[in-house]
């Protein structure tokens, strides 16, 4: 009797709970690949867990009207918060073979955004040109790199493979890093618009592929590529268009932006928090 009168007294706090249960659940379905079926261009769970969470952030942000009321509010923000760091499939993989296959699932949309890469020197001024070109130079070669290491694990499961992946994804994380801090001293406004927009569409891909191989790493081998990232994300997010990063990720697994935007802010916080 008293479960039943805590959630009559204290509505809000039943309301958080039953919306944080319905994130945790949809996330573990979208895991397992439940979808439930499709719902515009996402599914139906991606769908329900988007409005799940974007309720529980209208709860959190309901006023206070008392010294009460204002702890309870306060007690749901943290709420909110749990409920962004609740497991979502874009930074969580169940395995190292089911992580090579979508970095290899992300190839065309890699091979698109290089080829961006390759063609966007002609939209910039003579003066730039050259300095974009000198600055995306190893694009091809990386992408190429880790699609062929992906392959291989898949064909052949094993430690060495996967370390490979790891060495790799960094180095070309640096690289695109490296290329969007020289991109952004580019004086000419349109030069530089065109190159960070080229850019970004690697440097999101490759973003979502770091996220892949650290959710299967150890906590000692997430040190080590750490300690390679010596360009680290707080220097080159200033230049990223979030936004377009979030269209991106939506466009890829068929879901709603406002999933993908989820999905980005756990793995740039799990980024972050590994040091790179």
């Amino acid at each position: 009797m008293n479960s039943i009168s805590n959630i009559w007294n204290h509505p809000k706090t039943s309301i958080a709970g039953l919306l944080i249960a319905t994130v945790s659940v949809a996330g573990a379905l979208s895991q397992q690949g439940v979808n439930l079926g499709h719902a515009g261009s996402g599914t139906v769970v991606t769908l329900v867990s988007a409005i799940a969470t974007a309720l529980l952030g209208l709860l959190a942000k309901d006023p206070a009207t008392s010294s009460s009321s204002s702890s309870s509010v306060t007690r749901l923000g943290a709420w909110a918060l749990i409920a962004l760091l609740l497991p979502l499939p874009f930074s969580t993989g169940c395995s190292g073979v089911t992580v090579a296959q979508d970095i290899v699932n992300w190839t065309p949309t890699l091979q698109s955004a290089v080829a961006t890469v390759d063609s966007t020197a002609a939209l910039l001024t003579p003066v730039d040109a050259p300095i974009f070109t000198a600055a995306t130079i190893g694009f091809d070669a990386a992408s190429n790199l880790l699609v062929t290491q992906a392959k291989a694990y898949l064909a052949n499961p094993s430690a060495g493979l996967l370390a490979q992946i790891q060495s790799q994804i960094v180095a070309f994380q640096q690289q695109v890093n490296s290329s969007v801090l020289e991109a952004a001293k580019i004086a000419n406004p349109a030069s530089q618009k065109h190159a960070l927009s080229a850019i970004q569409a690697v440097a999101t891909v490759v973003s979502a592929m770091l996220s892949l191989v650290q959710s299967v790493s150890s906590k000692a081998a997430v040190a080590q590529m750490a300690a390679h990232s010596n360009i680290k994300l707080a220097a080159v997010e200033p230049f990223l268009d979030q936004s377009e990063s979030a269209r991106i990720v939506a466009d890829h697994y068929n879901e709603p932006v406002s999933e993908a935007q989820l999905q980005l802010a756990r793995a740039e916080q799990a980024q972050l928090q590994a040091g790179f």
